[in-house]
């Protein structure tokens, strides 16, 4: 399981996390939450992968809960190109001042955004997961993205 699936994880777990250490963290809580429901795994209802995305993601709104501010390193080799430079600081804290914004709204929301967004989910593999029809899914996920351009002035 963990050979299978582990890289396909980890950086599904990474774009949302930005820091190796707490992604490696939240990557081996995942497996080990696998590894104890899984009796509770139904493969009428999700994919494995799926599955393990689900779990991950409420790590993620859960390690989000524990602490509100994220601080990036920045890597020495991005020092010579300020304006590499200068993009990569502002994407990394657009992407954090969104999954902050997104975390403020009700745990079913962000992990509609979060499988959609960083798991590449498609909306009926979403709505399979969660138990919900698509079309629902569909309309909670584009009313978020829409507030999010609304509050960040930004086409995401």
């Amino acid at each position: 399981m963990v050979r299978r699936y582990y890289d396909d994880l980890y950086s599904y777990l990474y774009r949302q996390v930005g820091e190796r250490s707490d992604t490696l963290d939240i990557t081996q809580e995942v497996f080990i939450s696998a590894l104890n429901g899984l009796q509770a795994y139904d493969a009428k209802k999700a994919s494995f992968r799926t599955w393990l995305f689900r779990i991950g993601t409420y790590k993620v709104i859960d390690s989000w809960r524990k602490q509100k501010m994220v601080w990036f390193e920045l890597e020495e080799e991005t020092l010579g190109y300020a304006n590499d430079l200068d993009t990569t600081i502002y994407q990394r804290e657009l992407l954090n001042e969104i999954n902050q914004y997104v975390a403020n709204f009700r745990p079913e929301i962000q992990e509609i955004f979060r499988l959609r967004v960083y798991g590449n989910c498609s909306f009926p593999e979403i709505a399979s997961a969660l138990y919900q029809k698509e079309e629902k899914i569909k309309a909670q996920y584009y009313r978020l993205i829409t507030k999010i351009r609304k509050e960040f002035s930004y086409n995401v």
